[in-house]
């Protein structure tokens, strides 16, 4: 699924700067809902790193029971971090 397209499905568009508080806090409740109930890794994993990304994702000990799910979603962190630092062109 295309970032846009997860945009789409949880919060009924594909910008989240044309979202209202009360939609995007909707579809962070739907994601949230969705993430808890996936068992697919992959699938789990796009949730929560989207979910990072809003401020809404769930602790990594929460979140990940596999070890290396863990450090995978700490080496994303790790690098939206890097990318927030990095100066623009």
């Amino acid at each position: 699924m295309q970032f846009d397209d997860l945009l789409y499905r949880y919060f009924g568009s594909r910008s989240l700067d044309d979202l209202e508080e009360a939609q995007r806090f909707a579809g962070i409740d739907r994601m949230q809902v969705d993430f808890g109930l996936s068992r697919d890794r992959g699938e789990r994993f796009a949730l929560w790193s989207v979910l990072y990304l809003l401020g809404a994702a769930p602790d990594l000990d929460i979140a990940f029971k596999d070890a290396g799910d863990r450090d995978a979603a700490r080496n994303f962190m790790d690098l939206m971090v890097r990318a927030d630092d990095e100066p623009e062109a």
